[in-house]
């Protein structure tokens, strides 16, 4: 209960706090004091934004803010920390430029660091067609795995990124060139040798004729046990992986009209050290290769069918 005082103040008994005047319902508010750690916590806020504004930008003006006595901008921070970045980063590009990209790997740092600088590079320049995990999709190879139509180690895929593959901007660029059966072959012909070509895989029948007609018209790119050919572009037919379809109707339509992809080569395009980043971010995909793993191995194809 609370008691009324000569001067009109009200006091509650048991917490002897007085009441503010205001009540809600029958319920009262009393006037009770905030803790005193509360009250130095505000002051001190009050202290620290006055010296904020007197050390740092804080008051809006028309064109910009009140610059502060210690002259300090997160524009500012942000140029120095851009400025130190890019002078690291310009020592490690000044090491790749020395470097020979076959011996790249000899030096695990430098060739780590040229994954993570192939990697963002990757992503502005090749996502569009290979993927943003580089996994491809239809007509556009697959850069995981280790299959390659021209070579998997270092300098290989640095020169199919400099020149391009069937690109006509260069005269370097890799290559190949498989030429359409649908006029020399029957269509009787041509469902047998797609059958030919998937019993490398096991999920055809082959036959005399096919395998004949196979001998004479594939064999010379394809090789015989449809391993393929490196030096002619003349991908592996016997790994179950296809560029452009492995059923049998997809492989029919390769053998009658086959398709031809073109990459563009990147020499004009981009410079030599984030070339070689590249080279470097697609070899550490899982398919890459090593100039003695090529010698001592035989040439094997890449991601493409006939």
């Amino acid at each position: 209960m609370a008691n009324e005082t000569g001067d009109e103040k009200r006091i509650d008994q048991p917490t002897g706090t007085e009441f503010v005047g205001h009540e809600w319902d029958g319920i009262e508010e009393l006037d009770t004091p905030m803790p005193r750690w509360w009250l130095w916590t505000f002051y001190a806020t009050i202290a620290w934004g006055i010296i904020y504004t007197i050390l740092y930008p804080a008051w809006p003006l028309v064109n910009q803010a009140t610059e502060g006595v210690l002259g300090w901008t997160s524009r500012g921070q942000l140029a120095q920390e851009m400025s130190a970045a890019d002078m690291a980063r310009q020592s490690y590009r000044e090491q790749l430029a020395a470097i020979d990209v076959v011996k790249l790997q000899d030096n695990p740092e430098l060739m780590q660091r040229a994954v993570a600088g192939g990697a963002a590079a990757f992503k502005v320049n090749c996502v569009q067609c290979h993927g943003a995990g580089a996994a491809g999709s239809p007509g556009y190879p697959n850069l995981n795995d280790d299959e390659w139509i021209w070579g998997g180690d270092l300098q290989s895929i640095e020169t199919t990124l400099l020149h391009g593959v069937r690109w006509d901007g260069s005269d370097e660029t890799r290559f190949s060139l498989m030429p359409g059966f649908g006029d020399i072959f029957t269509a009787g012909e041509i469902s047998s040798l797609a059958s030919h070509v998937m019993s490398f895989t096991g999920r055809g029948q082959s036959s005399p004729v096919a395998a004949e007609l196979y001998d004479i018209n594939c064999a010379s790119c394809h090789q015989s046990d449809g391993s393929g050919d490196r030096a002619q572009g003349a991908p592996a037919l016997n790994d179950a992986i296809w560029l452009y379809g492995g059923s049998e109707a997809e492989i029919r339509q390769q053998i009658r009209q086959p398709s031809h992809g073109v990459m563009p080569g990147w020499k004009d395009r981009l410079d030599p050290v984030t070339i070689k980043m590249l080279a470097a971010y697609v070899h550490s995909r899982g398919g890459g290769e090593d100039i003695a793993q090529i010698a001592e191995e035989p040439a094997a194809g890449d991601d493409e069918q006939p």
